[in-house]
């Protein structure tokens, strides 16, 4: 139905009820603020003035929450109002006459004191009692400085903070017009019936005080949603055209149509009624219709559909800042934010500081790595966490013996492509592989658009040539700007053909430089299933609650489909590492699933089979049956690397997946359970560390960022729980962003040391450069493979979802390719992957 007039006559009610048993007592110490926001509790100011129209009364009734008092919100036990302004279609709002019950109770406000309050978080519940891991102390290895975060502490004052419980009768949607009923409120009646007080309000259910508010139930008719423009999210278009959509105005069904109501209601003529209308709002049961010419789009609107490559390069140059320049930036942005000024600040009596926060930081030591012993230089430290080949040779180098090209780029000639696949063989050979010069067939040149037809072509000519023996690899030359050819070429390489494919642009082939050289021949080393290096203490079983008993290390991570696509399946990869003490090599299993879903739904199966009966299964259990062929022993310790995951999601993945392990080790032999270290690993956050001197070049990289193994975990981290961010990279362009790490669950006793240790030192096996990475390498190996999956799925997988996993071929991955798995071929259930 079309959108109701704005000024039609509504009656609001406001319960407001104490939130919590004792009032909250505010002491100055420091807490974090955001970035540019106003603080924890302060409110937008809402332009508001009468307008000719009014709209009806509405009655606001409000308590003041005391004991026994209904919890409005679990999901948020301490809501706090947004920072962003809060606009009403750039229109004045007036407010009609409302009522509102607000009893005082004397024990309901919350005092905490320097008291700790447990609350309510409305997690999921479990059949035993769950909390966090608690930190263990903080962390003490490595070189102490102090770096800067952007982060600004405020100082609260020793006064009560009074919540109240606000209930709207009958409900609004739009926080943003609650707000404005509530700033109308206040306006009206702050210097009478609410003693001066200034509250906050959340634009929901809760409202904060600077004190009691002076009577105990008091109902106010506020005259509000007057002639108001509304922001609306435009969710469709209409298969109808104007003139023909009816919709029912009332509970008997009566139908009018659109073109009618516009007329009666708004005394607007719809003039184009041969268009379609937009629909409205996320209830898409209840269809909400607005003509076109009656809307303006609002600008300034987020762009959320991918970009073309030259976009992305366009939008990097503008948002990529030196650290010194962001450090600026930020600084600036607080200081326009004039918190001293805020009127909401006042009230409660928040000073909130101009200056980044000292935190008090150590600088990890970068691990020895091991190479091959024919090399000149056999171990290898970091320097700046990075290093590089000279000198050095694979640890464990593969060979390849049959191997062809494919050119689909017309730029490049075959004498080109020949000179560059020599000299890639070449380097191949110098960094310890063995390589043959010489393809199996000459180097085959083809068009883009024919792609199938090409790769088919040069498989069938390689095996009737090697007589049945396998072609081990496919270098491939593709045009700088590729669209979907390269997409289009994994998957039939992977997924049909079982080739081990290998792509470079022609921007390298014509500049040959032996950085890259050096670079692809460690890809293509760790594709055919070698290890590149080894971490020095893994070799001699010094890495603590690693090397002692063997131990897996597990990387999962969930990508959902971009924005705009509501049919598509997330895609959910779980990695493992498969040799130990080495801790390098690592197989995974990729699935799609539900939409947008991001618990990870085939950790653990069961399923009835006619013959066998009740089957066991999951990406956990291959995974661990993987390990004990690999190593030939059983895991005795777990550690879970869990990629992507909010902090609103903690309770329910760590439920629910911490569940799923101990039923796949339980479904492998009875009384399986080795203990399990779950770490939740974010890169989606705002927090940046800056060096606390930037002219001072020992303390800085050469892109001006903190150190790689710069670690903080105190004062910005979370009081009691264990967690810490981690810069394990050095910086390229601009501001370097630490990852945050988050031990939700600890059954092997870490220390803070024994986790940032390990998880910085993994950061410097990955696999594919010479570089330490950003994320520790079974999370990123998790994002890879989950991201580079829909290459692989079939296409009705792909369009449909595949909840029980039927319809994805059976894959070996190396690197980022794949092969069939022989075991696979026929009614898989997954994609797996080799890393």
């Amino acid at each position: 139905m079309p959108l109701r007039k704005m000024n039609e006559n509504l009656e609001q009610h406001f319960v407001v009820k104490p939130h919590l048993q004792n009032s909250i007592n505010l002491v100055q110490k420091n807490h974090k603020t955001t970035q540019n926001g106003k603080g924890g509790l302060t409110q937008e100011p809402h332009n508001l003035k009468p307008q000719n129209q009014s709209s009806p009364p509405s009655k606001i009734r409000g308590r003041r929450r005391g004991r026994g008092g209904r919890k409005s919100d679990q999901g948020e036990p301490f809501m706090r109002p947004s920072s962003r302004p809060c606009t009403v279609a750039n229109k004045p709002v007036t407010a009609a006459p409302a009522r509102a019950i607000i009893p005082a109770v004397d024990n309901g406000s919350v005092g905490t004191g320097s008291n700790l309050c447990e609350v309510d978080t409305g997690f999921p519940s479990s059949s035993k009692s769950l909390s966090f891991a608690r930190r263990p102390g903080c962390g003490q290895i490595g070189t102490k400085c102090i770096v800067k975060a952007n982060h600004f502490f405020a100082e609260l004052p020793d006064k009560d903070l009074n919540q109240y419980d606000v209930s709207i009768t009958p409900e609004v949607a739009s926080r943003m017009v609650n707000r404005a009923i509530i700033a109308e409120l206040v306006k009206l009646y702050k210097e009478s019936d609410l003693g001066m007080r200034l509250p906050a309000y959340d634009g929901r259910k809760s409202l904060y005080t600077a004190g009691k508010l002076p009577f105990a139930w008091k109902e106010f008719t506020v005259t509000h949603r007057g002639n108001v423009r509304r922001k609306y999210r435009v969710s469709g278009i209409t298969s109808q055209p104007t003139r023909e959509l009816v919709f029912p105005v009332d509970d008997n069904s009566t139908m009018k149509s659109v073109v009618e109501y516009f007329q009666e209601m708004y005394g607007f003529t719809i003039q184009h009624t041969h268009l379609p209308c937009l629909q409205v709002g996320g209830n898409q049961k209840k269809a909400n219709y607005l003509p076109m010419e009656a809307c303006k789009i609002v600008e300034g609107q987020r762009y959320t559909k991918r970009l073309s490559e030259k976009q992305i390069t366009a939008l990097l140059k503008v948002t990529c800042q030196r650290p010194r320049d962001r450090e600026n930036d930020i600084l600036q942005t607080v200081q326009n934010n004039a918190y001293e000024q805020d009127e909401y600040a006042k009230e409660f009596g928040i000073k909130i500081s101009e200056k980044l926060a000292s935190v008090e930081a150590r600088v990890l030591p970068a691990p020895w790595l091991k190479y091959h012993d024919t090399g000149k230089e056999k171990n290898c430290l970091p320097q700046v966490g990075q290093w590089n080949m000279m000198n050095k040779k694979m640890i464990n180098g593969m060979t390849v013996s049959r191997w062809a090209c494919i050119n689909f780029s017309r730029s490049v000639q075959e004498s080109v492509a020949r000179g560059f696949c020599n000299d890639l063989a070449q380097m191949c050979q110098v960094s310890g592989m063995e390589f043959n010069p010489e393809p199996v067939i000459p180097i085959y040149t083809a068009r883009p658009d024919q792609v199938e037809k090409a790769l088919k072509h040069v498989y069938h000519a390689c095996m009737n040539k090697l007589k049945g023996k396998e072609l081990e690899l496919l270098l491939a030359i593709l045009p700088d700007n590729n669209g979907s050819l390269y997409g289009d070429l994994k998957r039939i390489c992977e997924t049909d053909l079982g080739l081990i494919s290998q792509c470079c642009l022609t921007k390298h082939v014509f500049k040959i430089n032996k950085q890259y050289l050096a670079n692809v021949s460690l890809k293509i080393n760790v594709k055919m299933g070698g290890r590149n290096t080894v971490l020095l203490d893994a070799i001699s079983c010094r890495i603590p609650l690693v090397s002692d008993i063997p131990t897996i290390i597990f990387g999962a991570d969930v990508t959902h489909p971009e924005n705009g696509e509501d049919t598509s399946p997330s895609i959910a990869a779980v990695v493992a590492s498969q040799d130990w003490p080495e801790v390098t090599k690592y197989a995974g299993l990729v699935c799609a699933q539900a939409h947008r879903q991001e618990l990870i739904q085939d950790l653990y199966k069961t399923w009835h089979d006619p013959v066998c009966g009740t089957v066991s299964g999951g990406m956990i259990r291959d995974l661990l049956v993987s390990f004990r062929k690999s190593t030939g022993q059983k895991p005795q310790r777990i550690i879970f690397y869990r990629d992507g995951v909010s902090e609103g999601q903690f309770y329910q993945v760590l439920l629910f997946e911490l569940d799923a392990i101990r039923k796949a080790c339980a479904s492998l032999e009875p009384n399986y359970q080795p203990p399990v270290t779950f770490v939740v690993v974010q890169k989606r956050h705002h927090t940046r560390l800056f060096a606390n001197n930037h002219r001072d070049k020992s303390s800085t990289d050469k892109s001006g960022n903190i150190l790689p193994g710069t670690v903080v975990d105190s004062k910005i981290c979370h009081p009691t729980e264990f967690d810490f961010y981690l810069c394990s990279h050095a910086g390229i362009q601009g501001t370097s962003r630490p990852a945050h790490y988050h031990v939700l669950w600890d059954e092997n006793n870490f220390t803070a040391d024994g986790i940032q240790l390990l998880t910085n030192n993994l950061c410097y096996t990955y696999a594919r450069c010479t570089r330490s990475v950003s994320v520790v390498p079974p999370a990123y190996y998790a994002h890879l493979a989950a991201f580079r999956a829909r290459f692989y799925m079939e296409p009705d997988v792909q369009e449909s979802g595949c909840s029980t996993g039927q319809g994805c071929k059976g894959a070996r991955v190396v690197g980022d390719s794949v092969r069939p798995l022989p075991a696979l071929k026929e009614n898989v259930k997954r994609v797996m992957f080799y890393c």
